[in-house]
């Protein structure tokens, strides 16, 4: 069996040129089989869907698609100076899924079956609810109420996607903004607080002690992500688990994440090696004794490629991530495009699982040029 065409592909969500758009490739072969694969969507996936096609597609044709780790260690290191980080490692994510989906068809089971065997076949989710450095009080707690009475989520994130040019903004106000969800929603309520890098070091520890007060479970990257050393002083002084991971895109990143102090790394399967790179970070976490808790917001392919990779981790601690604007993918996919009472059901058919729409899809598909 060999590979016979790659083709990297926008899927608009929405109507017109404005919607969100999702970076997906489709590997064929010539025995009519075919993975699909999904890129980190930052500017549209447009830099990794570029280098699928322009510097990695001509390798792949002609390659056994059960060849999926040399493949991988051969476009990365060819394309290495293009930088490890960013585009090129959302492109090597995007072929590394579309190959697992390709392995499972191929051999007629589950991706999970492929990395081991399942530990869990119905996952928990956690409500992963953005925006709320741009309301007040009274306005996240409305949204955070609508979405628990939607989802009936296992935990609450509470995101903040501020100005990444502006720290310690408004830490009274952020103070005020986790009392009020805490009052919401009881104490016993399971909740994280992501602070998207908006804080000093002075300034997350202000905060960080009035999580510990409010027992908020987890702190998600307090600082700037790029100051490895001031996310591990941060880590080792508070006592609220610290994460981060998020924009880390190599294994030998999480490791020096942890070696700096973190305890809870969530790098995302579309930004660093698919699931051959989770699954490299899932060892390492395992032999530091780390918490691993992948960040992950897009609800079709690498949902699924997510929940089949999370399923094989015996001391899973935390819930998958339900992000903002989950639906929209059930445009076009049938499964798993939202949680049933608060859990995802791990798909049992070949490969990755999907059904989708083939005709929706064809019409939502934007050609890379």
């Amino acid at each position: 069996m060999k590979i016979t065409k790659v083709e990297p592909f926008q899927l608009n969500w929405g109507e017109g040129e404005k919607g969100s758009k999702a970076a997906l490739v489709r590997i064929e072969t010539d025995e009519g089989l075919f993975g699909l694969g999904e890129a980190s969507p930052m500017q549209g996936g447009l830099a990794s869907l570029g280098i699928i096609k322009h510097d990695m597609a001509a390798d792949l044709i002609g390659q056994d698609p059960l060849d999926q780790a040399v493949i991988q260690e051969k476009l990365f290191h060819k394309l290495v100076k293009l930088g490890p980080d960013g585009a090129l490692a959302g492109a090597l994510a995007a072929v590394d899924i579309a190959l697992w989906d390709l392995k499972g068809k191929i051999l007629g089971q589950p991706v999970h079956k492929l990395l081991g065997g399942a530990w869990r076949t119905s996952l928990t989710c956690y409500a992963s609810i953005g925006g709320n450095a741009w309301r007040n009080v009274d306005e996240t707690v409305r949204v955070v109420e609508r979405r628990v009475a939607k989802e009936k989520p296992a935990a609450v994130k509470i995101r903040w996607d501020g100005d990444r040019t502006k720290i310690d903004v408004d830490i009274p106000g952020d103070i005020a903004k986790a009392k009020a969800v805490r009052k919401l929603l009881g104490d016993d309520f399971v909740l994280g607080f992501d602070a998207n890098n908006g804080y000093s070091v002075g300034g997350a520890m202000r905060v960080g002690r009035a999580l510990e007060d409010l027992g908020y479970t987890w702190f998600e990257e307090p600082v700037q992500h790029y100051h490895v050393k001031a996310m591990g002083e941060v880590a080792q002084r508070l006592d609220i688990l610290v994460s981060a991971g998020e924009q880390t895109y190599t294994v030998q990143g999480v490791t020096d994440l942890i070696e700096a102090g973190v305890r809870m790394v969530q790098p995302d399967i579309v930004k660093m090696g698919g699931i051959t790179g989770l699954m490299q970070c899932a060892a390492v976490a395992h032999a530091h004794g780390v918490q691993l808790v992948p960040h992950q917001t897009q609800p079709s392919i690498a949902h699924l490629a997510n929940i089949h990779m999370l399923s094989t981790i015996m001391h899973l601690s935390k819930p998958v991530e339900l992000a903002d604007g989950w639906e929209r993918a059930s445009a076009v996919f049938k499964n798993p495009s939202e949680p049933v009472d608060g859990r995802f059901t791990l798909p049992t058919t070949p490969g990755l699982g999907y059904e989708y729409d083939e005709g929706e899809m064809t019409r939502r598909k934007i050609a890379i040029a």
